[in-house]
């Protein structure tokens, strides 16, 4: 009876090993370079494919911040088939350097994104000095 057990045990995780989502994103960073903070909200999409054999599932998509609202494929993503990851910034009374990053957890795994990039505020310094 115990051979038995250990016996499906093994042949279930073997099968489960099988039969695993896996995720690969086309880009994992994404820099918006410079841009005035005029320009409020901006985005950008991470597309990903399901690299694995059965459907792949996204738990949880979260920001480091308030700043960056994420939207994500929230369907079963079939072995083969594609989704996407949008991120949006909101660089409204943020100027300077940004670097935010979201995590994605699914049934294949955890994946760091990032965005990244430089709000101006559209203020010229006077010549000879610095704002």
């Amino acid at each position: 009876m115990k051979r038995l057990i250990i016996t499906l045990c093994t042949a279930l995780m073997a099968a489960v090993s099988f039969a695993a989502a896996g995720i690969k994103f086309d880009e994992i960073v994404h820099n918006f370079g410079t841009f005035d903070e005029s320009k409020g909200k901006v985005t950008c999409e991470f597309k990903f494919t399901n690299t694995g054999d059965s459907p792949l599932v996204l738990q949880e998509v979260k920001a480091s911040c308030g700043c960056t609202t994420p939207e994500w494929t929230k369907t079963p993503v079939a072995p083969g088939k594609t989704g996407v990851v949008k991120a949006t910034y909101n660089a409204t009374g943020r100027p300077g350097a940004f670097n935010k990053t979201i995590t994605v957890k699914s049934n294949a795994g955890e994946t760091k994104l990032t965005i990244k990039g430089e709000v101006s505020n559209g203020k010229k310094a006077p010549a000879g000095e610095d704002l």
